[in-house]
């Protein structure tokens, strides 16, 4: 029977679950698109659609499978058999810590784990409750959970280091022959890229239904490299020989779809002035040289490849739409709020607030550092080559946020779902299976979060970490993807800013210099990782035995 004389806890619990999961699309937006928005591969806004897209359905599909961890083993549930409402109070108290915890990390922009979080803050109200008795620190639960805080971003570290050595050796310094390897090496990291996506939905996907063979994963996986690698040669291969090789400056992204009747478009038509075929990614990192020695190293690294780009004019279609949006805004914007074009004015400012933030600044600042200077120590690579890697990039973007909503939308629902269950029967339902209807919650809390405040943490794991460009910026993000997929297979709830703090580190001391890394950030990131779970523990733990502690105390129901 429904608890309702707790009515009052399941809608405390819906609204600090709400506001857990949007911390989670606020601070996590930078595990998927730091990268991305940072290289320039990706505008803001092109990021942020791509993003919403890409969690929702990562959390609405796989989102289950580790929200069973986070849920069952963490602390003892079978101590509350006795007292499910207990339970109960100590999964809100949980949600309220951890999501009070991320607010104030993310207002200061710190990227913690959001893992660690909501971990920290269920062993506080466990330890609450029934002491350290009720907490399971064995491999089956804290231990393994605390491991994989370690190894993530080791292991992703080394993935991504193995990608950019590859590419680095292979291609971006070899001269003359690395456009033409680019070519070689391209249609392999799509195949490759693509696979690694059907390889999470095929392990992931069907729970219901029970895993599929080993012969019908492999055979399905060799199917999407192939068709992924059609489509390259129809589509893309055409579409990137007419832009880079032919330097045709007409060309808009929609012309991909043209296939390969590209090759017959002709001759390209004399560039105006000021027009490039393809953007400089590295002018937002060396607009100041701050010595003699300095500007040296940099022309030095730059006098053998091509001057061929300043900033292409060209925008997307996005881009367009949203320009012609905020010129529409910009004339409201002295009208009053109750006139039509004065409210659309305020609700939209109010609606792209988020995207609307600079987080390419490379302005100095005591955590920051002296940006431009830092990036001096990083090798800067032909910008036709990288050019090929950001559309690369986009697709692993993608397919980290896949992987991040399918990995940490357990974070906020987890918790929730016991709440739902426990509130409306009265059992603590351990093999429950979380109610779509959540994952739901989850999946929107965690698409508004990113889209309105995940500029934060964005900026400081962005350029301030370390120099991006696209085929950094593709091996950091594949890397991390690779290892929370693997986490997300295993049922481990491991943190995605973890692993691509782990990914972006590892490639920036690859590309470059010891000095190529910014480690008072790297520092700042630990300090949080540090002081997140006692924190989130120290807020639900009190909060749970104050309440307990009350002179009406739940047990007796």
């Amino acid at each position: 029977m429904p608890l309702h004389q707790f009515d009052y806890l399941f809608a405390i619990g819906m609204i600090f679950a709400f506001l857990d999961a949007w911390n989670i699309g606020a601070n996590d937006v930078a595990s998927s698109f730091a990268t991305s928005v940072s290289s320039r591969s990706l505008t803001y806004p092109q990021a942020m659609c791509i993003a919403a897209i890409c969690e929702f359905s990562g959390a609405m599909i796989l989102g289950n499978r580790v929200s069973e961890t986070i849920r069952n083993k963490i602390i003892d549930i079978d101590l509350f058999a006795e007292s499910p409402a207990t339970l109960l109070l100590a999964m809100v108290t949980a949600v309220i810590g951890s999501s009070l915890w991320l607010t104030f990390a993310t207002r200061i922009g710190a990227p913690v784990s959001t893992t660690h979080s909501i971990v920290g803050a269920i062993i506080g109200s466990g330890l609450a409750c029934f002491g350290t008795d009720s907490i399971l620190w064995g491999w089956s639960g804290v231990a393994q959970i605390a491991v994989s805080w370690f190894v993530a971003p080791v292991l992703a570290g080394v993935f991504a280091s193995i990608l950019f050595l590859f590419t680095k050796i292979c291609v971006l310094e070899r001269e003359e022959k690395r456009l033409r390897n680019a070519f070689y090496v391209l249609p392999v990291y799509y195949c490759f890229t693509a696979s690694v996506l059907c390889l999470v939905i095929i392990w992931n996907g069907g729970t219901e239904t029970g895993n599929p063979s080993t012969l019908v994963i492999i055979c399905a996986v060799i199917a999407t490299a192939v068709v992924t690698l059609i489509v390259y040669l129809l589509f893309f291969l055409p579409f990137y020989r007419r832009r880079v090789i032919d330097e045709d400056w007409t060309l808009r992204w929609y012309h991909v779809f043209m296939g390969v009747l590209l090759y017959k478009r002709g001759i390209v038509p004399p560039r105006p002035d000021g027009v490039d075929v393809v953007n400089d990614y590295y002018t937002h990192s060396t607009a100041v040289h701050s010595t003699d020695e300095e500007r040296d190293r940099y022309t030095k690294r730059s006098a053998d490849l091509p001057v061929n780009t300043t900033t292409a004019t060209h925008d997307t279609a996005l881009d367009r739409l949203f320009c012609r949006l905020e010129r529409f805004i910009d004339d409201g914007a002295d009208m009053k709020w109750y006139n039509i074009h004065g409210c659309t004015t305020r609700l939209w400012r109010a609606f792209t607030h988020g995207i609307r933030q600079d987080v390419l600044s490379s302005s100095s600042s005591f955590l920051a550092g002296d940006v431009q200077r830092r990036n001096l120590h990083a090798q800067h690579y032909d910008n036709k080559v990288e050019h090929l890697y950001s559309f690369l990039q986009a697709l692993t973007a993608a397919t980290t946020s896949f992987a991040h909503g399918a990995n940490d939308v357990s974070n906020a629902v987890g918790p929730l779902s016991t709440i739902f269950v426990i509130w409306k029967t009265n059992t603590l339902g351990t093999h429950t299976s979380v109610p779509l209807w959540i994952l739901l919650y989850g999946s929107l809390a965690i698409v508004l979060g990113l889209w309105t405040y995940g500029y934060h943490v964005m900026r400081n794991l962005g350029n301030r970490l370390t120099l991006h460009s696209p085929s950094r910026g593709f091996a950091m993000e594949l890397g991390a993807a690779l290892t929370t997929i693997l986490a997300t297979r295993l049922a481990l709830p491991v943190s995605t800013t973890q692993s691509i703090v782990g990914a972006t580190v590892f490639v920036g001391l690859c590309s470059g210099d010891v000095k190529a890394v910014n480690y008072r950030m790297v520092g700042w990131c630990y300090l949080g990782w540090m002081l997140t779970v006692p924190c989130a523990g120290l807020i639900s733990g009190g909060l749970c035995a104050f309440i307990i502690n009350a002179p009406h105390y739940m047990r007796e129901y």
